[in-house]
């Protein structure tokens, strides 16, 4: 798995205008290429007389999906132009969709490049971007007794706890930083006297 990627943090829109045309770019975060696919629709039944509605999307942190089309506009100046900027700035698990409401005057194949890739690129400037991280799923074991300093302490000091469970024990799912596991597993056995057990499961990505 790749350390880290950039995605956008939710969906959100911003518009350009080239030559009386506006161009709206839609960015939405997409951890499939099936939500990919749902989001361009979306777009499209919001914007039904659209002169274009042209899409890129990247799905993987390793960039493994790539997916753009052109919606009627000339092969290359809408969706590939789009889908170079999602990759030119390192974005993942991202879905843009540019749609276009044609203002009367042609913009030409290089005018069409610069205005869909500069709609999805002014799109991102204004809405910001965020990083993920690689981390490590661990589960927690730990009695009644020291559950609570130790949900405490785990989220004073800002760690990604992604679930807690009590039963006979307590279990505190936890998102761990591959370079911590050690040292967190000589605090765990510290602040509890040994008594805690530590799992380590799959991986995952997260804010860090």
């Amino acid at each position: 798995m790749q350390e880290r990627y950039e995605t956008v943090d939710g969906q959100g829109v911003h518009e350009t205008e080239v030559n009386r045309s506006r161009f709206i770019c839609a960015l939405a975060p997409a951890a499939t290429e099936a939500q990919a696919q749902e989001f361009l629709a979306r777009i499209r039944a919001e914007h039904p007389s659209a002169t274009h509605n042209c899409f890129a999307y990247v799905i993987g942190a390793g960039a493994e999906v790539q997916k753009a089309g052109d919606d009627g506009e000339p092969g290359g100046t809408a969706g590939l132009p789009m889908l170079q900027m999602l990759l030119r700035r390192e974005l993942r698990y991202v879905v843009a969709v540019v749609t276009r409401y044609f203002g009367g005057t042609k913009l030409g194949a290089g005018g069409l490049i610069r205005a869909y890739g500069g709609a999805v690129g002014a799109a991102l400037d204004a809405l910001g971007t965020v990083t993920r991280h690689r981390f490590r799923l661990a589960t927690v074991t730990v009695d009644h007794l020291r559950a609570g300093k130790v949900e405490n302490d785990l989220r004073a000091t800002g760690r990604d706890v992604r679930e807690v469970r009590y039963g006979s024990q307590v279990v505190i799912e936890v998102a761990l930083p591959e370079g911590d596991i050690e040292g967190f597993r000589a605090w765990l056995a510290d602040t509890t006297s040994g008594t805690a057990d530590l799992t380590l499961g799959g991986e995952t990505y997260g804010a860090a």
